[in-house]
């Protein structure tokens, strides 16, 4: 089985990954653990964008649903 191909996220979702990650860890801990979803708003106003985000955590990186939001500032990080 192929290892999937690499996908980068755009810039704007990265960023706001980002944001949304440093905010709830200085809310919550660095314990704190959220979803893809973290980064939306509770209706679906941009699908191309939410399928982005999901096709990065699950496809991509295979995350489970909840991951600790330190570890996904190190991924983001990490990616070019």
């Amino acid at each position: 089985m192929s290892t999937p191909l690499k996908k980068l996220l755009k810039s704007s979702l990265k960023e706001k990954m980002l944001q949304v990650c440093h905010t709830k860890i200085a809310q919550k801990g660095d314990n704190v653990g959220l979803s893809f979803y973290a980064f939306f708003a509770n209706k679906n106003d941009d699908p191309e964008l939410l399928m982005e985000a999901a096709t990065w955590w699950i496809q991509t990186h295979q995350l489970d649903h909840f991951e600790k939001a330190h570890r996904i500032v190190k991924m983001l990080e990490a990616e070019a």
